[in-house]
């Protein structure tokens, strides 16, 4: 259990992050990370990509100081269902469901919609982020809560929750180091033949009668959001059954964070958008977020997603590429693997006991892939 609270701070429940002080809330963060920042959490809520009728109720935690001023703060939303959040416990939901339980609602600390490492307790010291935890697991106990969930944490934060008493999942992620390359050729250079060719080849057949379009900023018009819509529409409809993000959060986007975003368009030979994919710009990363085809093109998603990113991360001096969660095709395309976190508070003793079996064979059995996935990386042997 987290310590005590001093007298002086005061913990409560806000009603969203749309809400709060956009200079006092960011000013716990060091805004490398956008998703944490109150431009997106905002967004997300003015544009009814969460809120009534999503499954999503914002509910951040919060800890100001005797004077009212705010000193920790976790994004956090109390959840109705498991989608959006890339870390799947659909299987602890329906074993607590045939024990008689209610799994739901259940407290997220996540950035909506976004598998992306970063902060989930925003704060400047360690007692304000382990009074966030004691804040996370009161909201549970008091409301009869089964558990709460924090899922993409930095792992520089997890030594926090393990502190707690959190229960640890690990899974994988591909992410692009960028070992201080100058040119794509040069990070091609260091891959075994057989892939340097693959790549080379992938990459001039994506491309074959397209234009390829990179706007950030003012650059990116009302057009360029329209287009973007209906490539993600698309993705949205076959991956989740329909888009988790509203027309109008594209519009947020655009009018409060284009110069933290990179979009890349392609266009056919009459001019017509046919695929897009949406990067946002960190301190030190890339972030691939969305993307869309309207049409099947072989080999376009690895370049607007993959390489084009790369090409990015490279010409600004970025360390790494995140290009979302799963897919082990990254592999091939010189996107290693990486352990990502989450953390878990489970009310029950009994229920916890259960989902911590759980999640030792679990951990196992990811060890053993991460240590495939090493062996199997496309760079050249090192003697």
């Amino acid at each position: 259990m987290a310590e005590a609270d001093p007298p002086a701070h005061t913990i409560s429940l806000g009603t969203g992050v749309a809400a709060i002080d956009a200079a006092a809330w960011d000013a716990l963060h060091d805004g490398g990370n956008p998703f944490v920042g109150h431009a997106f959490l905002s967004l997300l809520e003015q544009s009814g990509s969460v809120g009534p009728g999503t499954g999503w109720q914002a509910a951040p935690l919060l800890v100001e100081d005797g004077g009212g001023a705010l000193v920790a703060a976790a994004p956090a939303y109390l959840k109705s269902h498991s989608q959006g959040e890339y870390v799947f416990d659909h299987a602890w939901a329906d074993a607590w469901a045939r024990a008689g339980g209610d799994y739901y609602p259940k407290l997220q600390i996540a950035a909506p919609f976004t598998p992306v490492p970063g902060p989930r307790l925003l704060s400047s010291d360690r007692g304000g982020a382990l009074l966030l935890l004691r804040a996370a697991e009161a909201v549970v106990r008091q409301n009869g809560l089964s558990s709460a969930h924090a899922t993409f944490v930095a792992p520089e934060q997890m030594p926090l929750f393990e502190e707690a008493g959190w229960l640890v999942r690990r899974d994988i992620q591909f992410h692009f180091a960028n070992a201080g390359y100058r040119s794509f050729d040069d990070f091609l250079g260091t891959l075994n033949s057989a892939k340097r060719k693959q790549l080379r080849k992938e990459r001039l057949r994506a491309v074959e009668g397209l234009r390829i379009e990179e706007l950030t900023g003012a650059a990116i018009g009302p057009e360029h959001w329209d287009a973007m819509w209906l490539f993600y529409q698309d993705t949205g409809a076959r991956k989740w059954g329909h888009p988790y993000l509203t027309r109008e959060a594209f519009d947020l986007m655009g009018a409060t964070m284009a110069e933290q975003i990179i979009l890349l368009i392609a266009y056919d030979d009459e001019e017509r958008p046919v695929a897009g994919a949406l990067h946002f710009v960190g301190a030190d990363t890339l972030y691939g977020r969305y993307w869309g085809c309207l049409t099947e093109i072989p080999y376009l998603h690895f370049e607007l997603c993959y390489y084009r990113a790369i090409d990015i991360a490279i010409e600004r001096g970025l360390a790494r590429v995140e290009a979302g969660a799963q897919g082990g095709h990254k592999l091939a395309r010189g996107y290693g693997p990486v352990a990502t976190w989450s953390a878990h508070f489970i009310a029950d003793p009994g229920f916890r006991r259960a989902v911590a079996d759980y999640l030792e064979q679990e951990r196992r059995a990811e060890e053993s892939e991460m240590e495939w996935l090493e062996g199997h990386t496309p760079f050249k042997r090192k003697d």
